[in-house]
Order: C-alpha cells, then sequence, then structure tokens
C-alpha cells in the first residue's frame, strides 16, 4: 500500500481514566499519570427520549465520542461520511441474547435484535443527525482500528470528502467475558479531511508495510494496559502524539494484521483545542 496522507480535524475519547478528549489532554501527553476509573456512558442527547432509553452501551459510546470529535471540528455531521469499526459489538446485547435463545421461550424482541447487527451504531447515529452520507462498518477482531483508519483514509484519499472515523469496544459479561476479557468500554472518534484547514491538529502518513515491527507502546503503564487489552485503545499511541505540542515528526507503529506493519507518521501543526 503506497502512503495516504489525511488532516485530522478534530478527536473525541472516552474510556477508563480519559472521560473526554479536552480533560483527557494531560493524561494523554504524560503531564499527569493515568488512573483506571471505570468509563461512564453517558445518554445519546441527540436521541429521541424512546430511542435513548433503547439504546445500549455500544451506541452511547460511539455517540459520545463521534459528538466530541464533530464538535472539536466543527463539522456538520450530516454531511460527514462515516466509518464505524469495533472488534465485536455489543457484548451485553449479545449476552442477553444468547441467553433467550438457551431459554424455553427464545423469542427475541424486535429491539434487542437490531441492536445486535453490527452496524447498529452507525445506523442509530445517521438517524439521528439526518444524514443520509456513505457510511461503512467493519470488524477485524483486535486490528479493527486500524482497519478502520486505513477505510476512513483511502475513503478521503478517493473522494476529497471529510469523514468521520468512529472505533470502539464494549466489555462481554460472564461467561463470555472469560473468553474476550475486554476489561471495560472504549472508543476513539476522529474527523478526517483531505487538506489542512484552521481547525486542523496534524497529518497523518498511513502506510503499510510487509516487514514486522512491534506496535508503539504507551510509556504510561497503564495507559499501555489498555492499549494492550482493548482493540479501540490501540490508538492510545495516536491519540498521545496528537495531544503532544511538539513540530518534530512523531512516527508511530499501530495494531494491525500479523503480516503486515501500519506506520503512521503524525505531523502536529496546532495546539489541542479545549473546547
Amino acid at each position: 500500500m503506497s502512503g495516504l496522507t489525511v488532516w485530522v480535524d478534530g478527536a473525541g475519547v472516552l474510556g477508563p481514566g480519559l472521560p473526554s478528549w479536552s480533560s483527557s489532554l494531560a493524561t494523554l501527553r504524560g503531564e499527569r499519570p493515568h488512573v483506571f476509573v471505570p468509563a461512564v456512558l453517558p445518554p445519546p442527547a441527540r436521541l429521541p427520549p424512546a430511542e435513548r432509553r433503547r439504546a445500549g452501551a455500544a451506541v452511547k459510546l460511539a455517540m459520545a465520542v463521534a459528538d466530541e470529535a464533530v464538535a472539536h471540528a466543527g463539522a456538520d455531521p450530516q454531511q460527514l461520511a462515516t466509518v464505524f469499526s469495533a472488534s465485536s459489538g455489543e457484548g451485553g446485547n449479545c449476552h442477553i441474547l444468547c441467553e433467550t435463545l438457551a431459554s424455553d421461550t427464545p423469542m427475541v424482541s424486535p429491539t434487542r435484535f437490531t441492536n445486535s447487527v453490527h452496524n447498529a451504531a452507525a445506523g442509530y447515529w445517521h438517524i439521528a443527525v439526518a444524514s443520509r452520507a456513505a457510511s461503512t462498518s467493519l470488524g477485524a477482531f483486535d486490528a479493527s482500528f486500524g482497519a478502520g483508519l486505513i477505510e476512513a483514509a483511502t475513503s478521503v484519499a478517493l473522494s476529497g470528502a471529510p469523514i468521520l472515523l468512529v472505533a470502539s469496544d464494549t466489555p462481554y459479561p460472564e461467561p463470555l467475558h472469560a473468553a474476550r476479557p475486554l476489561p471495560d468500554n472504549f472508543g476513539i472518534a476522529l474527523v478526517l479531511s483531505a487538506t489542512q484547514s484552521s481547525r486542523s491538529l496534524a497529518s497523518l502518513r498511513i502506510e503499510l508495510t510487509p516487514e514486522p515491527g512491534a506496535p508503539t507502546a504507551c510509556e504510561d503503564e497503564s495507559l499501555e494496559a489498555l492499549r494492550c487489552a482493548i482493540p479501540a485503545a490501540c490508538g492510545l499511541p495516536l491519540l498521545q502524539a496528537l495531544a503532544r505540542d511538539e513540530g518534530r515528526l512523531q512516527t508511530l507503529v499501530l495494531t494491525y494484521l500479523p503480516t503486515l506493519r501500519l506506520n503512521v507518521d503524525v505531523q502536529r501543526v496546532n495546539l489541542p483545542a479545549l473546547a
């Protein structure tokens, strides 16, 4: 894959000890140690009350980080194409579906079924913002953040239009948790564009190569534990590079497939906005 260059115009994050982009900058820059505090998922304000009550963790998480990134970028969500990436969908809903199907009355509710599909979060988002723009939902297990970033950057390069990338994961309850032990909810959102604007935080040059290489680690042990435990958190080194006030080029290797190395060169341009 030849290199793709895109610009980051806005960012959002929500995870344990990282309640938002603006309030997490000191932690991401290494000025304050990360402390694992369980993530609190806000109700999705964009949804009508009935849909808000029915929204599960995956929808709440994805919409929270998407809202923050769009506001940070000053973008019109109705005009943004989207890529939603998740390693496995909503664990809690999957658990309840399995319990229902194993019961004496295996009747699945329409709401449960609606929330079980992999593009549920994308569907809620596009309905909430009244968007008819293109949307892709994908999953690549532990490589899901990298796959989403490649898909979004490719779309920007081909269309020239900005795009919203949302990568998120929610944990399973037991007994599935034992097989897929995600410790908490975690989501990242980025607004990517083809050209630099007054809102741009940094340029990203993204390239796939066949050489082996270990992913870039987080220096903070607690952040590194998150990066290793939750696929969406594989984007933490990228968030740290975006948060740092450094003019120098930062070269990262992000988690992807075993046979491919995902290289990302980050060139910061502006101080991160605090609002």
